[in-house]
């Protein structure tokens, strides 16, 4: 087989990229990972967010590079499986960390504000006494 980037699954090779492809993306990345440094340490724009977002952005354009030139991952690999798998891995991500920010977030919006001196050693509860009415904490008891 002469060129393998064009081997079909069913024939049972996996197919892989040639030395250009894999230049191409060795150097894409170069580039995508370039600008981003330039842009921060040359201050960045006006706002953080502006900056923060534009870094974001060649971040996915970054893993998609990744994903086509050096995983081989396109809609024709493997009957497509890979995408399905990627997709679903993405949506059990976004899953965990939109539950886990919107826990932490109610957690920190529904906690007591004497909780908070509780936890620094500030409350009204000393030498033993506990703010917790009827729970005495001293150690003799």
């Amino acid at each position: 087989m002469a060129n393998a980037e064009h081997a079909s699954p069913t024939d049972g090779h996996i197919p892989h990229g040639d030395f250009r492809s894999y230049m191409t993306g060795f150097v894409l990345s170069v580039i995508l990972t370039a600008i981003p440094f330039a842009i921060v340490m040359s201050g960045g724009f006006e706002s953080r967010a502006v900056t923060a977002l534009v870094v974001l952005l060649f971040a996915v354009v970054q893993i998609v590079v990744h994903m086509i030139y050096f995983l081989h991952m396109d809609l024709h690999a493997e009957g497509g499986w890979t995408v399905i798998s990627l997709v679903f891995t993405l949506i059990v991500l976004i899953i965990c960390l939109a539950g886990t920010i919107w826990v932490m977030h109610n957690m920190d919006s529904n906690m007591m504000p004497d909780m908070i001196e509780l936890m620094e050693g500030k409350g009204a509860a000393g030498s033993g006494e506990s703010a917790v009415p009827g729970q005495d904490m001293s150690p003799g008891k």
